[in-house]
């Protein structure tokens, strides 16, 4: 009976380190930088560091953005201003009468080229070739 007993026992113990050797080599795959899930983590890891790489270079981009649009929202204020004053002051212009000549002006005015009020209407802070382009 003992024989028995003993015999059970080896083939159990021989079964558990059977049982052992294959969960050690699963375990080994498993933690393989690269095919296993250590593998998986540093590409993982690698990802997270390009993203946040681009995140920063991103957040910059956006915060210079956001400078630039303050300033030309601020000349685009500015010119508003101006061509609000400008139409203001076409209100002081002299007026057709019903006979078709025009009104005598208060003050006498001086003449102006066309290529000057295009150039005053429309006062920038651009250069001619930067509102070309």
């Amino acid at each position: 009976m003992e024989l028995i007993a003993d015999m059970l026992m080896i083939a159990g113990t021989v079964a558990v380190a059977i049982y052992c050797v294959v969960l050690a080599r699963r375990l080994s795959r498993f933690t393989d930088l690269e095919k296993g899930v250590g593998g998986a983590i540093a590409v993982l890891s690698a990802q997270v560091d390009d993203m946040t790489k681009t995140l920063t270079r991103a957040q910059k981009t956006a915060g210079a953005s956001a400078v630039k649009l303050e300033d030309l929202t601020q000349r685009a204020e500015d010119v508003s201003r101006r061509l609000e004053l400008l139409i203001a002051s076409m209100h002081d212009l002299p007026t057709v009468s019903e006979t078709g000549s025009p009104a005598k002006p208060s003050a006498p005015q001086p003449e102006v080229r066309e290529a000057e009020v295009g150039e005053t209407l429309f006062l920038s802070q651009r250069s001619r070739v930067e509102a070309a382009e």
